[in-house]
């Protein structure tokens, strides 16, 4: 039994206290903390069991240290803004406490998606004697399982791997995105990059672009872009030749983001407007539905998975690992939608596997590092089953 710290108390956050709620065998102590205290009563009042709220200002090293020394917790698990997984690491660092995230740290002035902030601490976590698991969403996260699950069990040499994102589900509103509005649109304006015979590929943003079958869902236009999972998996993935991660987007999505852009709406850097600084894209991020209203008449479907092309015993084998996930189920149990849900339970399971000592090593790891076949058991058992494809390819 074990004490856990959750700081931020958005989508994903909602759907991570209610999975550990659910696993008090493990999580027999949880605190919720947020900038805003009235936003964690709320997932508090929605909740079967009792959990303390508290107030903190997550960018503020102090603020976080106090909080931590006053509740004890075993683990802070970070569900805020990627800003700050810095300063909350620090905190950890000081107070000698486990950590864990569900994405890398990327500065707030320019829109770089790097592990090199956070492997930075490997040292002195190690020295500390504490541990630090980077990236326990869907996508970082259980892509990076199913890479390694399927380098253990299933090849000898895996020589391409195409991470497949779809959301096929449908909320009701014109333009909206499915997480903070502030992140996925820096995430998908930046640059295309993907890796190949041993180098980094850049292409301009969303400028290829294919069909992708995807299990339960059907062909669905994806782009590829750049996402930071691809950045530790070419040091894990034994023979990698190459390795992309494709997201969908329909048609209305990219002509409002287009729009958007021409107009100047998606920039990152202050601009003078009566007398004040402001950052166009914090101010269309306050304009967006909040992701986590969404749930309500969310219907559909997502498909979220890794397509394998490698060697096992002298010969080629293709294969898809997946999850497909429910807006509505989701909602029924949680009340977030899919994408919320997808980055939730992972979180949680990640710090079960902290907690009981499955995955357990001082030091600064990414997903892939650690044994998956608990991972993947727990992802079958807390509402993220996955499956099997025998022969899919990205052209199949």
């Amino acid at each position: 039994m074990a004490a856990v710290l959750i700081i931020g108390a958005g989508g994903v956050s909602n759907v991570v206290v209610h999975k550990c709620a659910q696993v008090s065998e493990v999580f027999s102590d949880i605190v919720l903390a947020s900038r805003t205290q009235a936003k964690c009563d709320a997932i508090a009042r929605s909740l079967r069991r009792t959990i303390t709220t508290a107030q903190v200002d997550a960018d503020d090293v102090g603020q976080m240290v106090k909080l931590i020394k006053k509740h004890k917790p075993d683990l802070v698990l970070n569900v805020a803004l990627p800003y700050q997984d810095l300063p909350i690491m620090d905190a950890c660092l000081e107070t000698k406490v486990d950590y864990l995230d569900t994405a890398n740290y990327e500065p707030k002035d320019v829109a770089k998606f790097e592990y090199k902030w956070q492997w930075a601490y490997q040292e002195r976590y190690r020295k500390a004697g504490i541990m630090a698991l980077l990236g326990s969403g869907f996508d970082p996260g259980v892509t990076n399982v199913f890479c390694a699950y399927a380098q253990k069990h299933f090849y000898d040499e895996i020589h391409t791997v195409d991470i497949v994102d779809c959301n096929a589900g449908e909320h009701g509103h014109p333009f909206a995105t499915n997480f903070n509005p502030e992140i996925n649109i820096r995430e998908i304006t930046q640059k295309g990059k993907y890796w190949e015979a041993g180098a980094w590929k850049e292409i301009d943003p969303m400028s290829v672009s294919l069909d992708v079958d995807y299990p339960e869902v059907g062909p669905k236009r994806s782009y590829l872009l750049y996402h930071e999972e691809l950045e530790s998996l070419v040091k894990h993935i034994k023979g990698l030749k190459r390795i992309r991660f494709w997201m969908t987007f329909g048609q209305a999505y990219i002509t409002h983001l287009q729009v958007l852009q021409n107009v100047g709406m998606t920039r990152i850097d202050p601009v003078e407007f009566q007398g004040h600084k402001i950052v166009p894209l914090e101010f269309l991020k306050a304009l967006l539905p909040d992701p986590g209203s969404l749930g309500t008449n969310y219907k559909g479907k997502t498909c979220i998975g890794c397509i394998f092309d490698g060697v096992k015993d002298g010969r080629r084998k293709n294969m898809m690992i997946y999850n497909v996930c429910d807006h509505a189920e989701c909602f029924k149990e949680t009340g977030s939608q899919a994408i919320s849900y997808t980055t939730g339970v992972p979180a949680m399971i990640g710090a079960k596997m902290m907690l009981t000592g499955k995955w357990k090593k001082p030091g600064v790891w990414n997903m892939e590092q650690f044994d998956p076949d608990p991972f993947m058991d727990d992802l079958n058992k807390y509402g993220l089953p996955w499956k099997i494809l025998e022969g899919k390819t990205l052209e199949n």
